[in-house]
């Protein structure tokens, strides 16, 4: 059966449940976020891949589940967020190109059991990854009929990576295709930060973006 994005959703969801009720004896102890995010990425591969005829992981997309343009994305509770691979400014206004399943984790530990406990299962649609605050300043703009120097000037107070070629680019695109309204907290860095205390926190009244939330 081929992997869809309806199947990947609702398998996140079936596996999130699955996933909280074990023993993951193998992470007691463990504190590196990254190796935490790892384990639980290639188990979610695991499981999908005993169902479903999928492609997993590319170095040249660089995205876990390119069958699907697909990145798995884990974060802890106490601080959701992630790195990605910085590509282009364009990433904070149009989004990063490709959807995100994010799974958020609540890990405690004893002395025989780790208990990692999926709190949150979010699927964000590629045309909603973009930077929250910067795309709704810009369609905010567009309705007063900003023009290219008022989009420029924007980019440049928001200190966007880019010269000026780059602005220049990226308003005449803003001004011939207006962005969507995006839901991710885009920090600039080598690498992109994504924060997704907001995305996290949508009740599935935004197109494009589905949560599910267990206490």
């Amino acid at each position: 059966m081929k992997l869809t994005v309806d199947k990947l959703v609702s398998e996140a969801v079936r596996f999130s449940e699955w996933f909280s009720t074990l023993n993951h004896n193998a992470l007691i102890g463990v504190t590196d976020g990254k190796a935490v995010g790892t384990y639980v990425e290639h188990e979610f591969q695991k499981y999908l891949s005993k169902k479903y005829e999928m492609s997993v992981g590319s170095s040249a997309l660089g995205i876990d589940l390119p069958s699907v343009s697909t990145d798995i994305k884990t974060t802890s509770i106490v601080q959701p967020q992630s790195s990605c691979p910085f590509k282009s400014a364009r990433q904070k206004i149009f989004g990063l190109g490709y959807n995100l399943l994010v799974f958020v984790y609540h890990k405690k530990d004893s002395p025989n059991r780790c208990d990692l406990t999926i709190t949150h299962c979010t699927f964000i649609d590629a045309n909603r990854t973009a930077d929250y605050t910067l795309t709704k300043m810009i369609r905010q703009m567009l309705q007063v009929d900003a023009n290219k120097e008022d989009i420029i000037a924007l980019l440049t107070d928001k200190n966007v990576p880019g010269d000026e070629i780059t602005y220049n680019e990226l308003a005449d695109e803003i001004l011939s295709s207006p962005p969507e309204q995006g839901y991710l907290t885009i920090s600039n860095a080598l690498q992109w930060r994504l924060q997704y205390k907001r995305v996290i926190e949508l009740d599935n009244h935004i197109q494009g973006v589905v949560n599910y939330v267990w206490q």
